[in-house]
């Protein structure tokens, strides 16, 4: 499978749904991915500062007990759109399953929780989850 990016999809669990990067021009699952986005926009250059912009965003946060961010992957959607519940009751989810997005999950310091982080050209989230996604919090969601 070819794509735009480069990157080894190979051992991907999610290549079966996958119609391929350089088929659909950038949007494997029928949604954008954002890396590809910057590929096509100016190449590899384009992305590194994509990316650390984004790196830099989560770390001025000033989240407590969130580890700094050095790094960020490819992630879609479906993989990392939770179901949260608001203080209605009501349970939304945020993200859109086709979508390629930049996110990272690390432990919260003196927890037993992580963080997850997702990121576009709208939107940073950052979310509080125990193991496999339980009892998922929004910590923020915010416009950039």
């Amino acid at each position: 499978m070819k794509t735009i990016c480069g990157i080894d999809c190979t051992g991907c669990s999610w290549k079966e749904s996958c119609k391929g990067c350089m088929e659909t021009n950038g949007s494997p699952f029928g949604g954008e991915c954002v890396v590809a986005g910057c590929y096509k926009a100016d190449g590899e250059n384009c992305f590194i500062a994509y990316k650390n912009r984004l790196i830099e965003e989560f770390n001025a946060l000033g989240i407590a007990d969130m580890p700094p961010i050095t790094n960020l992957s490819q992630l879609i959607g479906a993989f990392v759109n939770l179901e949260y519940t608001l203080l209605n009751g009501e349970k939304i989810k945020l993200l859109d399953d086709s979508k390629i997005y930049l996110g990272y999950q690390v432990e919260k310091y003196n927890s037993d929780r992580c963080y997850g982080l997702v990121a576009d050209d709208s939107y940073l989230l950052v979310c509080e989850y125990g193991c496999n996604g339980a009892e998922p919090e929004i910590i923020l969601y915010k416009k950039r």
